[in-house]
């Protein structure tokens, strides 16, 4: 090895084992208080440090001694892999070029029927995945001896799922012919961060927010997405879809405030819970976003995408695991009761097939209209628990029902009509 792959190893490795010895000691000396949130999300992020900042600062050693220029041999090939990607040939140019110019524009019809089917199995991923959340998270199992126990650590349950993820892309990976990598992988880590860092605000909220508070929350997300957009891809939207986007949030609110009148409910409503819910809008809305300007830069797959992000989710979430000691009772906990084992391989193709069609549809649509669909998503969820534990729907929830799905079909019909504008424009030019 070169003495500048030596310091970079040292960079790498020595920050690393630094920061983890560290977050372990930490984990260990601070007594963890389920109303002190904020020492949990000190204690994660100092966790996540140990991948992160080690990346961060071999990144900014690379490129300013000019190793990815100078660097030659396997472990160069690696480092640019990581820290620099692939750059494209004239010849692979005007070949994507090619291809891109032969590209048919889709009827109204087909942007239909693919949206449809995106919208289709995202639903059925995620309600399916939500009912095996709740069964795992809530129920008590029992083994062959009789004695029953209860699954608590959700965390666990993120590895499993972005793992078996992670392996369902490798396999489409070699089994689809994919467009050739070209991004860093290094840029997953953005998104892969902050989709962590959703989940883990969306389930922390619940400690100080009602249920129909959060839901409202997810309803409104539609809105920062856009104004996401518009920070980190400085993208325009046209009029409807400002209008689509307010025409969601007012269902939800009529959905949910007609569902929850005449009933009990919670409506207890903390600081706390509004900090973390404006973290988990944020977090989320920047995935999304993120997502698709990796998608328009490098013009990878969906495929791609799903493993590149998993990879990253999978590093993060197993050091965490390993430095709080839930990998052993967890692995303790698959061997006594096998039908848990059984539940979480279901519970993680739900969620990898969820994946998939995450990806397709912002590479397809674009966050927005993912984030439309997701929307729905909680619309359905409330439906679907309405009609397994008999709950009434008033009229107003009916209306607000009305009024999301007249929202998504006016997204239809308004980005058919806009590119048929775009369509006779350039042939006017």
């Amino acid at each position: 090895m070169t003495p500048e792959e030596i310091r970079l190893c040292s960079i790498l490795f020595g920050w690393g084992t630094a920061i983890y010895i560290t977050t372990y000691v930490a984990q260990n000396l601070i007594e963890k208080d389920e109303s002190m949130w904020f020492v949990t999300l000190f204690l994660n992020l100092l966790g996540y440090s140990t991948v992160l900042l080690p990346g961060y600062l071999g990144l900014r050693y690379v490129r300013e001694s000019g190793y990815l220029d100078r660097g030659t041999g396997r472990f160069a090939s690696i480092v640019k892999l990581v820290f620099k990607g692939r750059e494209d040939s004239v010849e692979e140019e005007i070949l994507a070029k090619t291809e891109r110019d032969e590209k048919k524009e889709r009827t109204l019809l087909q942007d239909t029927l693919q949206l449809t089917f995106c919208a289709g199995g995202l639903q059925v991923s995620y309600l399916t995945w939500g009912i095996l959340q709740e069964k795992i998270m809530t129920r008590e199992y029992q083994d062959s001896a009789g004695s029953t126990q209860k699954f608590t650590d959700a965390q666990f349950l993120v590895f499993v799922n972005r793992i078996l993820a992670f392996a369902v892309a490798l396999v489409v990976i070699m089994l689809r012919s994919q467009p050739r990598h070209k991004s860093p992988l290094y840029k997953y880590s953005f998104c892969s961060f902050s989709n962590i860092m959703s989940s883990w605000c969306q389930y922390e909220a619940l400690k100080y927010v009602s249920f129909p508070t959060q839901v409202l929350a997810k309803a409104s997300k539609v809105i920062p997405v856009m104004l996401m957009g518009k920070i980190v891809s400085n993208k325009k939207y046209e009029f409807y879809e400002y209008l689509v986007a307010v025409l969601i949030s007012l269902g939800m609110i009529a959905f949910m405030l007609g569902k929850e009148s005449g009933a009990h409910s919670d409506s207890v409503t903390t600081v706390s819970g509004i900090i973390i819910l404006v973290g988990y809008m944020s977090f989320d809305s920047f995935t999304s976003n993120w997502q698709d300007s990796l998608f328009k830069e490098y013009k990878m797959s969906h495929v791609q995408m799903m493993a590149g992000i998993n990879l990253f989710s999978c590093l993060l979430t197993s050091i965490s695991l390993l430095q709080q000691g839930v990998f052993l009772t967890s692995l303790l906990f698959m061997s006594q009761f096998p039908q848990f084992v059984s539940d979480c391989i279901i519970l993680s193709l739900c969620s990898a097939c969820g994946q998939l069609f995450i990806y397709y549809t912002i590479s397809t649509f674009g966050p927005v209209v993912f984030t439309i669909i997701m929307t729905v998503r909680q619309v359905l969820a409330v439906l679907l628990s309405c009609i397994v534990y008999q709950h009434a729907i008033t009229a107003a929830s009916m209306s607000g029902v009305v009024i999301v799905f007249f929202a998504l079909f006016l997204k239809i019909y308004g980005g058919y009509q806009m590119k048929q504008k775009k369509k006779l424009g350039m042939v006017k030019t």
